[in-house]
């Protein structure tokens, strides 16, 4: 016999032997949250159901409409103070900062785990990827070429664009009441921000190849989460390098020669990165918007910030847009708040439609006797 057990005695070995037993389960505690946290983030069906959890259309689309306005006051001073009018090279700073980021998230385990490889093949990723890149260039470009009434007007056609290729592609069809909204949307917002029409034949024939690709682009986004097991981040990491070689590909076609001649001082590089950050959190957020509702209703939003710039910028810093714009902004927000009304009403119904089932179900059982309808409420009465 030791020392320590002549001294303790078994009083003494059966305390020592409960204490270990009790570190070994609050370790045990320990754990399971850790567990937890790693199975979220690692597990496709989890994370998604994470994101739809934290993250609603209310949520996706308010962070969306932040960023956007935090990414426009970014890009004046990169493109206007800073003087870096390269767009496709902006874009192209963007998304390597983002892959950069996503990089480090997925080393800290912090990156939601994408779905096996059968279930999405490579080919719906890369064209993904090459639309995203053609959408995000030629966008950029448009805006840089044309005046911003004529850009305005080419952002407007997205919608009925969203609306008949999702039609075509996915026979996906909209209500009259629908329509008609988002015919009174387009006029108004039109009515409100087009106030001059320069014509250029390059930015026309770039603007009207952007329509195409930026409708595409959204609708890729919004069924691929909605259909698969996809995260906006798990989609994003796996999309940014093809983007980022279609950036490349496209930036001596679309970006004027001096790039690397740059003045890239200390001042410049901040401002860009800064871009850069926030070009991050708009394609992430973006992503949310159309994984949490659809691509139309992201469109809307993007009218939506029109809007409300223009009438911040009257009531808040005395901008003077007209009477007739002034009205058409009013009219378009009374209209996507119509349309926003029409989707809750289609919600609700769909969810009204899935408790059915649960219902029909529980009303065909068969009728039992006397003794288990009295085991039944015994059971519901001690829950």
């Amino acid at each position: 016999m030791g020392v320590w057990e002549s001294i303790l005695g078994k009083a003494g070995r059966r305390f020592v032997k409960r204490k270990d037993s009790d570190a070994g389960e609050n370790g045990r505690a320990l754990e399971q949250p850790q567990s937890s946290f790693y199975s979220d983030f690692h597990t496709s069906e989890v994370a998604k159901h994470q994101q739809q959890r934290l993250c609603g259309p209310f949520v996706a689309m308010t962070f969306n409409f932040i960023v956007a306005v935090g990414i426009i006051m970014a890009n004046k001073v990169v493109m206007g103070k800073v003087g870096f009018n390269f767009p496709v090279a902006l874009s192209l700073i963007h998304y390597v900062t983002s892959w950069l980021l996503m990089a480090i998230f997925k080393a800290l385990s912090l990156l939601p785990a994408s779905p096996p490889s059968k279930a999405t093949p490579f080919s719906s990723l890369f064209l993904l990827g090459a639309v995203m890149s053609l959408a995000t260039g030629l966008a950029n470009v448009s805006l840089q070429h044309n005046s911003v009434g004529f850009y305005q007007m080419a952002k407007i056609a997205v919608t009925p664009t969203i609306v008949l290729a999702e039609f075509m592609i996915f026979n996906k069809k909209v209500s009259i009441h629908k329509v008609i909204t988002l015919a009174i949307v387009s006029i108004s917002v039109a009515v409100a921000t087009v106030t001059d029409l320069e014509f250029n034949f390059f930015g026309a024939c770039v603007a009207l190849a952007w329509i195409v690709p930026g409708a595409i682009n959204k609708i890729l986004w919004s069924n691929m989460q909605q259909t698969g097991n996809w995260t906006a981040l798990a989609l994003m990491w796996k999309t940014s390098p093809i983007t980022i070689f279609f950036f490349v590909a496209l930036m001596p076609l679309l970006d004027p020669p001096g790039v690397l001649s740059f003045n890239w001082n200390w001042n410049n590089v901040v401002a860009i990165i800064i871009s850069a950050l926030f070009g991050f959190l708009l394609q992430w957020s973006g992503a949310l918007a159309l994984g949490a509702t659809s691509a139309t209703s992201h469109v809307v939003l993007g009218q939506f910030k029109t809007c409300v710039i223009m009438l911040g910028g009257y009531v808040f810093f005395n901008s003077d847009p007209g009477m007739i714009s002034l009205c058409g902004a009013v009219v378009a927000l009374s209209g996507m708040s119509f349309y926003t009304y029409l989707n809750m009403l289609k919600e609700s119904a769909a969810a009204s439609k899935k408790l059915l089932p649960k219902q029909n179900s529980f009303s065909l059982k068969p009728k039992s006797t006397m003794d288990d309808q009295k085991v039944g409420m015994d059971i519901v009465d001690s829950v």
